[in-house]
């Protein structure tokens, strides 16, 4: 199982957030290459970046932090947070990045998604951000009428490889992921499944391995210190677990 850090930015700064409200960001570590360069250092080998700006406004808000890290860490990147058109997935690909996450675009434009995943492949991956059991996009403010498993399925036909799914009521709480929500997700499409949102121990990421996830983010964990980074890449490098 792979495990992603998580960088999550609003006004260049790494900041966190309590179950997906603006109002509750705290600043959780240093300028975002630095702190890039750390989990890099601690053995990272990929990285998740989301641009908190760019999910409410629609556009890239975090410019100058993802183009320093982009050009400073030789580790592949994943970032998602206001990608809205065919053109700025382009040019982010261009840059450097490995994969490119869209979220509410997704949701509203699924022609977009055909066309994105038929030009770029397995680049393109679909953030499915859960409230209630209802996608919530523009920056989790919005809940939608869509049920999350009928989305994933949606983009499972469209051809997306690789679905990143939290449960939006965990997320920045450090009581755990949603193990039946996303345990849920993985069996009913064949996409690759990145848990998101609440991480708390080892033993969260112990557990999501052998539910044979293909990945797990990690955020506001690594900043408190609760989840030792090069443990938890140990752990998701042990798979196969036996059932």
């Amino acid at each position: 199982m792979k495990i992603f850090p998580a960088i999550d930015m609003k006004n260049g700064k790494c900041v966190r957030l309590y179950q997906g409200e603006f109002s509750s960001s705290e600043v959780v570590g240093e300028e975002p290459l630095q702190t890039a360069l750390s989990f890099e250092a601690q053995g990272a080998e990929y990285l998740h970046m989301v641009d908190l700006d760019g999910a409410l406004s629609g556009t890239i808000g975090n410019a100058n932090s993802i183009n320093k890290v982009i050009t400073n860490i030789n580790i592949p990147i994943q970032l998602g947070g206001g990608i809205r058109s065919l053109d700025t997935i382009e040019m982010l690909l261009k840059k450097g990045l490995n994969r490119v996450i869209l979220g509410t675009a997704a949701l509203n434009n699924p022609s977009l998604v055909k066309e994105a995943v038929k030009k770029f492949g397995d680049k393109i991956a679909i953030g499915i951000d859960a409230r209630d059991g209802y996608v919530a996009v523009q920056g989790w403010r919005t809940s939608s009428k869509i049920e999350y498993i009928y989305f994933a399925k949606q983009m499972e036909s469209i051809g997306v490889k690789t679905i990143i799914f939290t449960d939006i009521s965990r997320d920045g709480t450090l009581t755990g992921p949603n193990f039946e929500a996303t345990g849920k997700i993985n069996d009913e499409v064949s996409c690759n499944i990145i848990a998101s949102g609440g991480m708390k121990d080892i033993d969260d990421i112990k557990k999501l391995a052998k539910m044979n996830m293909y990945g797990a983010i990690i955020g506001k964990a690594l900043y408190t210190g609760n989840i030792s980074l090069a443990e938890a890449i140990s752990e998701g490098r042990r798979m196969p677990y036996a059932y």
